[in-house]
């Protein structure tokens, strides 16, 4: 029986005045009265409904969203004009009132998410659809609702049914392809995963065929084949959006983002200048940007997302590219500017604050560093990143102790949350007799990470034993944990002159991975420090494959040729890597290599041109201009260039030893003793325990006169030069030393000796 009570349809709020309804005595006066009502009000907001699905099959047009009138209750053309038998008339008003009623309360599902709707709409289509069974358009309404309240199962098998009556219902399509989409999120990698993608396309490509234009279907389409990695029908969908409308924004990012990610970024970048030539949308510039930042061509990628904040100053988006680009091209300060931006655009966006420290600690602003990673971390109190930052904020300080702390303290927080989430998991476990997860325990990367930069800030403070334990702790974590605690044991046991245990590491390391390339480098490598360059030279050539790969292990080659001093074949090595190189990077790479080189035989003029190309191409090369102003300053040429290159350098790693002992003794061979001596102590404060900056710090302790400290450090000097690896040695600067020593020892005993005891 239909509902007919006065308090049934109030609750049902229909918004029709029921008020002579409340009057009626004859139930069957006023349902009859009801539907008519429906009836005209439906027909009214509609039109009148006449499209069956064969009607809609010949034309192909868009599946309306009419309902359509069961075949049993159309009129035919030929009766068009004779007006419908009293049961047509009732049967056609059953339909329209049960659909009404189905669809008001979807309406009010949606507005108010109560269950209750959601069950009292599917019985109404229901109805409807008994009543007009053929119906495609009650199908999908039915369909509709399924999905809506989460009743997956049948929302498939009505948006089914609906296609087999009505093929090109393009509604049934694009509810079955959302259904599908949602699902695969849903889903673990895997066969159901590959199968439900597989419907999922299925249907935007019918909804292709139907409605070739619809922009919607086919970004999506798109995204699906990328998912799939069918790349090559991903971009031919994509271009066929271009080819509508060569402004579609969101074609662009995707297909842009395509090319970037098969390595063909001038591609891109072509794509991107072309629409931005024929609009001044600030999202393309925004594109454009990061098509050049990928490419490594920064300063276009700066003047791209310019563009895009001309265009549209506020937007946050274009912002972080331009200042990331900035970032890259080492303007530490305009991109500062852009940050600070950002944190009155977004002042609860902790990344903002984070990156103004990162900045602040790469211009030496320590304190403000300091205080806006204070900030990060009152906006993202858990974040790792922040405390990854924190860590290396102190060691660039010199307080590795405070380092240590932090990254001791969050590893232990980290182990002790892990803990009591097993606990609560056994808890519950116990108590209904289940088996237990803890879903909260800690992830093994983010412990890896921790351990990874503790490892390091003890390597920092030359704490080698701590810095061992510690990555042996790592190497617990998990497989991929241990494999980079082994590569960080290795490269301990090298950085404390232990080349015979690290050496004997990899070699059983590499009997586990025989097939690692990368460890048979490190290995090649190891040897190159001990100056043993022939075993390290087959190794790499083992590894040549007559193929691209092959610039990288040339440039490996020549190094450890060089460390062997044999330069010859070293020259020989760079400048096949120099004609292998593709980008500017790999040409880059080769041309330092060759400058070293160079430098290492005193042919200084070729050296300055191999130093000069790595400048032109990238003028912010901070070990180039520490390595190349070095050089001069060492001879005492140009001392003016030299220095101002080295502070280039020390500017953008403040923290960084070898830097600033360049810079104290280009200060030294300027006979600026002071600011020798101030930048030389922070350099051993830095590396306690290198030969050179011991012994530049001697010898600006001998300029002052101050003797006794001259031969303090000229002493520590001989004594760690005694324990370099073979291809740090020089005896030369060791002879050198040794004489100046000798020199200075034998200057203050005659200082010292009494006049009578001199000899007559």
């Amino acid at each position: 029986m239909r509902p007919n009570s006065l308090r049934y349809r109030k609750e049902r709020a229909r918004g029709i005045a029921l008020t002579a309804l409340g009057r009626c005595t004859i139930m069957e006066f006023c349902d009859g009265l009801m539907k008519t009502i429906i009836g005209i009000a439906f027909l009214s907001l509609i039109g009148v409904v006449a499209a069956a699905p064969a009607a809609r099959a010949q034309d192909a047009s868009p599946a309306s969203s009419t309902p359509a009138v069961p075949k049993s209750t159309e009129p035919s053309k030929s009766a068009a004009s004779t007006p419908a038998n009293p049961g047509e008339q009732g049967a056609r008003g059953d339909v329209y009132y049960y659909f009404t009623m189905g669809h008001v309360d979807e309406q009010q599902y949606e507005l108010t998410g109560r269950a209750e709707l959601a069950t009292q709409a599917i019985e109404a289509y229901k109805k409807a659809l008994e009543l007009a069974p053929g119906s495609p358009v009650i199908r999908e309404r039915l369909a509709e609702i399924y999905a809506k309240s989460q009743r997956l199962r049948e929302a498939v098998e009505q948006a089914q049914g609906t296609l087999k009556a009505d093929p090109n219902n393009v509604d049934a399509h694009r509810l079955l392809a959302r259904i599908y989409v949602r699902e695969l999120g849903d889903l673990s990698a895997g066969e159901v995963q590959k199968e439900t993608l597989e419907k999922a396309i299925a249907q935007f490509q019918e909804i292709l065929k139907i409605q070739p234009d619809d922009v919607y279907s086919g970004l999506w389409l798109a995204r699906l084949y990328r998912f799939e990695n069918k790349h090559s029908e991903a971009e031919t969908v994509l271009r066929g959006l271009l080819a509508r409308d060569a402004g579609n924004g969101p074609a662009l990012e995707q297909l842009s983002q395509l090319l970037m990610d098969e390595g063909r970024s001038q591609e891109a970048v072509t794509l991107l200048s072309d629409a931005a030539g024929e609009s001044s949308s600030p999202e393309v510039y925004d594109l454009l940007g990061d098509a050049y930042s990928q490419a490594k061509e920064y300063a276009k990628a700066e003047a791209a997302y310019r563009k895009a904040v001309e265009e549209d100053p506020d937007d946050p988006g274009h912002l972080h590219g331009l200042a990331q680009a900035l970032m890259a091209e080492d303007k530490y300060a305009d991109a500062l500017e852009q940050f600070k931006r950002l944190t009155e655009i977004e002042p609860s966006t902790s990344e903002n604050f984070l990156r103004m420290a990162q900045l602040y600690r790469r211009l030496g602003k320590f304190d403000q560093a300091e205080a806006s990673l204070l900030r990060a971390k009152q906006l993202a109190p858990g974040s790792l990143e922040v405390l990854y930052n924190e860590a290396l904020l102190y060691e660039d300080q010199g307080r590795y102790d405070d380092a240590v702390k932090v990254l001791s303290d969050a590893i232990a927080g980290m182990k002790s949350q892990s803990s009591s989430a097993r606990n609560s998991a056994g808890a519950a476990a116990a108590g209904n007799g289940t088996e237990g997860s803890a879903s909260g325990e800690t992830s093994p990367n983010a412990l890896a990470i921790l351990y990874e930069q503790l490892g390091h800030a003890y390597r920092e403070e030359e704490d080698y034993s701590a810095a061992i334990q510690t990555y042996q702790e790592m190497s617990k974590l998990g497989t991929d944990a241990r494999k980079r605690a082994e590569m960080l044991l290795i490269d301990t046991y090298r950085e404390s002159r232990d080349l015979d245990r690290a050496i004997a590491a990899t070699k059983k390391t590499l009997e586990a991975s025989p097939n690692d390339p990368s460890l048979t480098v490190t290995l090649a490598m190891l040897y190159g420090e001990k100056s043993d360059a022939d075993s390290a030279t087959k190794l790499l050539a083992s590894l040549l494959r007559g193929n691209d790969s092959d610039q990288e292990i040339y440039l490996n080659l020549a190094q450890v040729q060089e460390r062997g001093r044999k330069y010859a074949e070293a020259e020989q090595s760079a400048q096949k890597a120099e004609q292998m190189a593709r980008g500017n990077d790999d040409k880059e790479t080769a041309w330092f290599m060759l400058g070293a080189i160079y430098e290492r035989q005193k042919k200084f003029d070729q050296a300055e041109q191999e130093f000069r190309k790595a400048l032109e191409v990238s003028p912010g090369n901070a070990s180039v201009l520490n390595y190349y102003g070095y050089m001069l300053a060492d001879r005492g040429v140009r001392l003016e260039e030299a220095t101002a290159m080295i502070k280039q350098a020390v500017t953008q790693e403040p923290s960084n030893g070898a830097y600033l002992d360049s810079l104290g003794w280009a200060y030294y061979k300027q006979n600026k003793l002071t600011e020798a001596e101030e930048n030389l102590r922070k350099a051993s404060e830095r590396q306690k325990h290198d030969p050179t900056i011991l012994g530049h710090l001697g010898d600006v302790y001998a300029k002052l006169g101050q003797s006794d400290q001259a031969a303090i450090y000229w002493e520590r000097a001989l004594a760690e030069w005694q324990k370099a690896v073979p291809a740090d040695y020089e005896t030369d600067k060791v002879n050198e030393l040794d004489a100046q020593l000798k020199n200075l020892k034998r200057r203050t005993a005659q200082k010292t000796t009494p006049d009578s005891a001199k000899p007559q």
